[in-house]
């Protein structure tokens, strides 16, 4: 029996102070791991618009996700109160602070991508830009160093000066390293990086702009109001990036304890594939975890293929259940 719950109105903040938006991150955060496979700045799962077509707009609750960009394009269309994005890696946590700094100096799309990518290509685009055309002119842009050099520092005021976050030398060399990887590679960056590999690799600049099965682009870059949806949202330190493991014995714990003290609940869980990473005892944990969030009726499961009821993702935890260990 899963922990679903009609809560009273709910109690998260609209907006985190600076200092709770990074106690928070603390408090739920568990030790770093490693993922050896890619350094994973960008997703690696084609047909990205049609599960963000799936799901429906909730306006409020909670969403957690696991992952580089592609939990943007999910909150963009769930559009959560808030959100929690979970991965192993404490460089992810970095990777989403560096887009949070991006979103909140950039005034539109254009100038976000063109910071992104360290070219320039944002003169004589607008807000009516297609996501076509946005990328084909960044796409033809030569990357520049100066624009590099800029946004690092730029990114780095805001994070460190602005936000007072306490980063340590090492997250702002790894945030610095993401954002170079971003300008060697350009909008064709994918999940391998440099490496040659014969595996299906979307690019980003596929990933944003590939149509879903009515023809339709779905990315959070895929028009200016979805944009502006995730901007608002990290303007307000509202995307929480969490270092944990889905199989580990406390992060998303933590956060379901978070959202019932607030007397909130979860409407989108991302999971893409994190399942096959798991060892039987992980699997276990993870799904112990999970069994732990207040969830509403209409929450959704989301994976690397597809969208279903969260309630049919713990049906899948039952025949591990039985031989968990109750602690």
């Amino acid at each position: 029996m899963f922990a679903s719950t009609a809560c009273g109105r709910s109690t998260v903040p609209s907006q985190l102070s600076d200092r709770d938006f990074w106690t928070l991150i603390e408090d739920l955060s568990e030790p770093a791991g490693v993922f050896l496979l890619s350094d994973n700045l960008v997703s690696n799962e084609p047909r990205l618009s049609d599960r963000v077509r799936a799901l429906h707009y909730a306006g409020a609750g909670a969403y957690i996700g696991v992952g580089p960009e592609q939990n943007y394009s999910y909150i963009a269309r769930v559009q959560p109160s808030i959100a929690f994005i979970v991965d192993i890696r404490r460089e992810n946590r970095n990777l989403h602070l560096l887009y949070k700094a991006l979103f909140e100096i950039s005034s539109s799309r254009a100038e976000f991508v063109s910071r992104l990518f360290s070219r320039e290509c944002a003169a004589g685009l607008d807000a009516r830009s297609s996501v076509d055309h946005l990328f084909e002119h960044c796409a033809s842009a030569r990357a520049s160093r100066q624009v590099y050099a800029q946004t690092a520092a730029l990114v780095r005021e805001r994070l460190r000066a602005r936000h007072d976050f306490p980063l340590e030398a090492v997250d702002l060399e790894s945030i610095d390293r993401s954002l170079l990887a971003f300008l060697e590679d350009g909008p064709d960056i994918h999940f391998w990086g440099k490496r040659q590999v014969e595996s299906a690799h979307p690019s980003y600049r596929v990933l944003m702009t590939e149509r879903d099965y009515g023809g339709e682009s779905r990315s959070y870059l895929a028009n200016e109001a979805a944009f502006r949806s995730i901007q608002e949202l990290h303007g307000r330190n509202m995307i929480v990036p969490v270092v944990g493991d889905f199989g580990g014995p406390k992060a998303i714990r933590a956060i379901g304890g978070y959202l019932r003290a607030h007397d909130d609940t979860l409407r989108a869980f991302y999971g893409s594939n994190v399942g096959v990473y798991l060892t039987n005892e992980k699997t276990r944990e993870f799904c112990a975890a999970l069994l732990t969030l207040p969830v509403t009726s209409a929450a959704v499961y989301i994976e690397n293929n597809g969208v279903r009821p969260f309630s049919a993702r713990l049906k899948d935890c039952q025949p591990v259940q039985t031989t968990a260990v109750v602690k």
